[in-house]
């Protein structure tokens, strides 16, 4: 199978073929794929160089004349090294762009740390308007990036991952899916975490939402899902553990509650390893995941009072 990011230069190609306003800019990573988009419309794909801040940079100033720019490189490039231009350039200056990252979290362990950013959705989030996608499967991918493209001038983040789910769901760039139906908890799996979470809560009787758009939070689902399967939330986030646990609970402020954010620990793994020991040792894999989420709700059930 394809990856996610094995999609990107066919879709965006054709967008600019089908749409006057889709520019493409660069910076080295991920050229080759848009050489022939490139012969095509010279004018809209540009290639900056390894020159990051000058990407978003370049980026906005093309949103400011009216075009919908689609920027991409490893998301430690994109969103962490020029923070500062992607806060003013766009933020301040009230214009959007999409974002289209790839590497993300560990997706390249060989390439080391200054390759990783499992902190990036954490870091837009310090900012108003983003929306952001995490697609599980290359199909998701594509109708994500599509939809994306298609957003007016809004500013959104894509966020592509070479993790992937063995089954496309059918995604709709707002809502969190219910795949599965319980009534000791829910627990929300983030794009390439469905199939984790899935082998993990096999035995449990939890509910299971999938989110492959996380910004805006969709609230209104997850308050629907705790009616029947009560506030014991776990989320499984494939970045920094803990980037959606407020919005959980804004989500739930009303009601009383428990949060378990599950995800990238912060503390860096210094050896290079796979993805595979990657994941186990962040306890993201089927088994670890099993023994947190078993625990949480354990504790759920036999805390003061209730037992």
């Amino acid at each position: 199978m394809d990856t996610m990011r094995d999609r990107l230069a066919p879709v965006v190609s054709r967008l600019l073929d089908e749409d006057p306003r889709v520019a493409v800019v660069l910076a080295e990573i991920g050229r080759d794929g848009f050489r022939e988009a490139e012969r095509r419309h010279p004018d809209r794909v540009i290639n900056v160089g390894i020159r990051e801040q000058l990407l978003v940079g370049a980026a906005a100033g093309l949103a400011l004349t009216g075009l919908r720019p689609v920027v991409h490189t490893f998301a430690s490039f994109l969103v962490e090294r020029p923070f500062e231009q992607v806060k003013l350039d766009f933020g301040h200056q009230d214009t959007g762009a999409v974002l289209v990252s790839a590497a993300a979290s560990f997706d390249w362990p060989a390439g080391g740390f200054t390759h990783m950013a499992p902190g990036d959705v954490a870091l837009l989030d310090t900012l108003d308007g983003w929306t952001v996608h995490v697609p599980g499967h290359p199909d998701e991918a594509e109708t994500l990036l599509r939809q994306a493209v298609a957003a007016g001038d809004d500013k959104v983040y894509v966020r592509l991952s070479v993790q992937s789910n063995g089954q496309r769901r059918a995604v709709d760039g707002q809502h969190f899916l219910p795949v599965r139906e319980g009534r000791s908890g829910v627990v929300v799996a983030v794009g390439p975490m469905l199939d984790a979470v899935l082998a993990a809560t096999a035995d449990l009787d939890v509910t299971v939402l999938y989110a492959t758009t996380v910004r805006p939070f969709d609230a209104a689902g997850l308050r629907r899902a705790t009616r029947a399967a009560g506030t014991d939330v776990v989320l499984v986030e494939p970045y920094l553990a803990g980037t959606s646990t407020a919005a959980a609970s804004e989500a739930l402020a009303d009601v009383p509650h428990r949060v378990l954010g599950l995800g990238v620990g912060r503390r860096e793994l210094r050896r290079y390893g796979t993805i595979e020991e990657h994941t186990a040792a962040h306890g993201l894999d089927a088994r670890g995941l099993q023994e947190r989420i078993s625990r949480f709700l354990d504790a759920g059930r036999t805390e003061p009072g209730q037992g």
